[in-house]
C-alpha cells in the first residue's frame, strides 16, 4: 500500500462519524430523533471548526516557512485592502448561517410539546425526583436505592455495583414510540433532570414549571442525574428511566393500579394493628437511615444550623403530635420535607419511635399509625381552617356583603336558580382558590408556560363555551388541564368560571348560571 493511499486511510479512519461515535472521549449519540440531531449538529460544528484550524494555522505556518527574511522575503507595502475587509468578514457570516439553520430547526422541535401522549410531573426535592402521572392516579419518589454505606466508602468495593451511584429503587417508566411530556418543577432549590441518551437537561426551578419532552425508539434502561448543584447529597440524586413498549407499558400501568390499592388496604389494616416497641425500632431505624440520615446523621448530630440535631432535641423529647405533624408535613421556611405522601402511616409512626427513644432520647413512646392518622388530621383541619380564616368569603358590592351560597350535594343542587353577580363571584373567588390558584396563582398570573396566566388570556375574554368546555372536559392540547365536571358541581364551576372572567381586570360582565353548565355538559 502507498503511503498516499495510508494517509487517506488515516484521515478517513479520525474523521468518520463511526469512529467518533465510538469513541468514549465524543458526545454519545443518544436513543432519540432528537438527540441524534443534536449529535449531527455537534459533529458539524466540529468539522467546520477543525477545518477553519486547518486553514487558518496552514497559511500561517506556510507563510511563516516560506516569507521569512532568511530567504530573502521582503514584505509587502500597502494599506488596508477593501476586498480583503469584505471577505474575511462574509466568510464567517456565512458559516454562521450555515450553522445556525439547523441548530435553529433542532431547537424549534426540542421546544415542540405539542400532540403529547404521556404527560409526567417531575418534581425535584433534596435529594430525591417526584414522579406524577397525569390522569392516571399514580406517583411516587424515586431515591437512590445504593446502601449508604458503600456509597460511603464503609463496605468493600467488590460489594459496589457498576451504576452503584445511578441506582434507584423505582424506575421512571414510559412507552417506547409514544411522545412523553415532562413538565419539571422544584420544592426547594434549583434542580436539573438530566437523561443525556435522551438530550433532555432541564433546570427544575422552586415555583415554575419548565417543559420538555421525549420519544424513544427502543426499550431500555437509561440513566441520568441531577445536573445542577442543588446541595450536600447532590451526587446521589440519580435518575433511572426504564422504556418499556406500549403493551408492556400498559400491563406496568395495571400492575401499580392494583399496588396502589394494595397499599390502601394495608393502610386501612395498620390503623387497627398494634405494633411492638422492638418492631417500631426496626423498621424506624431502617426508615431513617434510608430518609433521615442524609441531614441529620445517622448519630442524630444534625447538620447545624440547617439540620437540627435530633437527639437531645426539644421536637424528638417534646409533644408527640407535633412530632408526627412536622414528619408529615413538613416545616415551612426550613429543610425539613413533609413525608406523609412519600412514606405509609406505620413507617411514619416507626420513624416517631426511633427518633423519640434513639441516641438516648428513651422517652418510652412507641407511636402507632393510628396515632398518626389523627395527629396528621388534626394538623390537616387546622390548615383548613386557617385557610378559611385568610381567604374572603364574602364579596364587597355595592356597599353590601353577600354570604358565599354553598352547594355540597349533586344531587340537591338546583339547577335552574339564578345567581346574582356577587353571589356567583363570591361562590367562585372560593372554589378558585381551593381548587385552581396551586396551578394559576392567586393574581391570575399562572406558572407560564405549563399553567397559562388567566389574567387577560384570550380563552377567559373570548368563547364563554370554549371556556366552560375546558374547565368541564381538561384540554387536550394542555395536559397538565384537569377536567373539573367529576370534582367540581355545577353551580361551582359555573361561579369559578364567571369569577375568572370577571376578576384581575377582566371585567368581561358575563355570568354563568348552573343551567348553561348543564346543557354544556349534557351535550357533551
Amino acid at each position: 500500500m502507498s503511503r498516499r493511499n495510508l494517509a487517506w486511510l488515516l484521515w478517513l479512519s479520525v474523521f468518520s462519524n463511526s469512529t467518533w461515535a465510538n469513541s468514549k472521549l465524543n458526545l454519545t449519540q443518544g436513543v432519540t430523533e432528537i438527540s441524534r440531531e443534536v449529535y449531527d449538529l455537534h459533529m458539524l460544528v466540529l468539522y467546520i471548526c477543525t477545518a477553519i484550524g486547518v486553514i487558518v494555522f496552514g497559511i500561517m505556518f506556510w507563510s511563516i516557512a516560506f516569507h521569512r527574511k532568511s530567504k530573502g522575503a521582503k514584505p509587502a507595502d500597502f494599506h488596508e485592502s477593501t476586498k480583503v475587509e469584505i471577505l474575511w468578514t462574509a466568510i464567517p457570516i456565512v458559516i454562521l448561517i450555515a450553522m445556525a439553520i439547523p441548530a435553529t430547526k433542532t431547537l424549534i422541535a426540542m421546544e415542540n410539546n405539542d400532540n403529547s401522549d404521556v404527560t409526567i410531573q417531575i418534581t425535584g426535592s433534596q435529594w430525591k425526583w417526584h414522579y406524577k402521572y397525569f390522569d392516571q392516579d399514580i406517583e411516587f419518589y424515586s431515591v437512590l436505592s445504593t446502601p449508604r454505606e458503600q456509597y460511603e466508602n464503609h463496605q468493600g468495593e467488590s460489594d459496589k455495583s457498576e451504576n452503584y451511584l445511578l441506582e434507584v429503587d423505582k424506575h421512571l417508566v414510559i412507552p417506547a414510540n409514544q411522545k412523553v411530556r415532562f413538565l419539571i418543577t422544584s420544592d426547594d432549590v434549583i434542580h436539573s433532570w438530566w437523561v443525556p441518551a435522551f438530550a433532555v437537561k432541564q433546570d427544575a426551578n422552586p415555583g415554575f414549571i419548565n417543559e420538555a419532552w421525549t420519544k424513544v425508539d427502543e426499550p431500555g434502561i437509561y440513566r441520568g442525574q441531577c445536573a445542577e448543584l442543588c446541595g450536600k447529597d447532590h451526587g446521589f440524586m440519580p435518575i433511572v428511566v426504564e422504556v418499556k413498549s406500549v403493551e408492556d407499558y400498559q400491563l406496568w400501568l395495571d400492575e401499580q393500579h392494583e399496588l396502589i390499592a394494595q397499599a390502601a388496604d394495608a393502610e386501612k389494616a395498620s390503623l387497627s394493628a398494634e405494633a411492638s416497641m422492638d418492631e417500631l425500632m426496626a423498621l424506624g431505624e431502617k426508615t431513617y437511615v434510608a430518609y433521615c440520615a442524609a441531614c441529620h446523621q445517622v448519630s442524630g448530630a444534625g447538620l447545624p444550623p440547617a439540620f437540627p440535631a435530633l437527639k437531645n432535641s426539644p421536637i424528638a423529647t417534646g409533644d408527640v403530635n407535633t412530632h408526627i405533624q412536622i414528619v408529615f408535613n413538613g416545616k415551612a421556611g426550613t429543610g425539613m420535607q413533609g413525608y406523609g405522601k412519600q412514606l405509609s402511616l406505620k413507617e411514619i409512626a416507626a420513624v416517631v419511635t426511633y427518633e423519640r427513644n434513639a441516641w438516648g432520647n428513651n422517652t418510652g413512646d412507641a407511636v402507632q399509625a393510628s396515632q398518626v392518622k389523627s395527629a396528621a388530621g388534626n394538623s390537616t383541619a387546622s390548615d383548613e381552617k386557617t385557610l378559611e380564616a385568610v381567604t374572603p368569603t364574602t364579596t364587597d358590592t355595592s356597599d353590601k356583603k353577600v354570604d358565599a351560597p354553598t352547594v355540597t350535594n349533586t344531587a340537591t343542587e338546583d339547577l335552574t336558580k339564578i345567581y346574582s353577580k356577587e353571589e356567583l363571584m363570591t361562590m367562585g373567588e372560593n372554589v378558585y382558590m381551593k381548587a385552581c390558584v396551586a396551578c394559576h396563582q392567586p393574581t391570575g398570573a399562572g406558572l407560564p408556560p405549563a399553567f397559562p396566566a388567566l389574567k387577560g388570556s384570550p380563552m377567559v375574554l373570548g368563547d364563554i363555551a370554549a371556556h366552560i368546555d375546558i374547565v368541564l372536559n381538561g384540554s387536550k392540547k394542555n395536559a397538565a388541564m384537569a377536567a373539573f365536571g367529576s370534582q367540581l358541581t355545577k353551580t361551582e364551576i359555573a361561579a369559578v368560571i364567571t369569577y375568572e372572567r370577571n376578576a384581575w381586570g377582566n371585567n368581561t360582565g358575563d355570568l354563568v348560571q348552573p343551567a348553561a353548565i348543564n346543557t354544556a355538559a349534557s351535550a357533551k
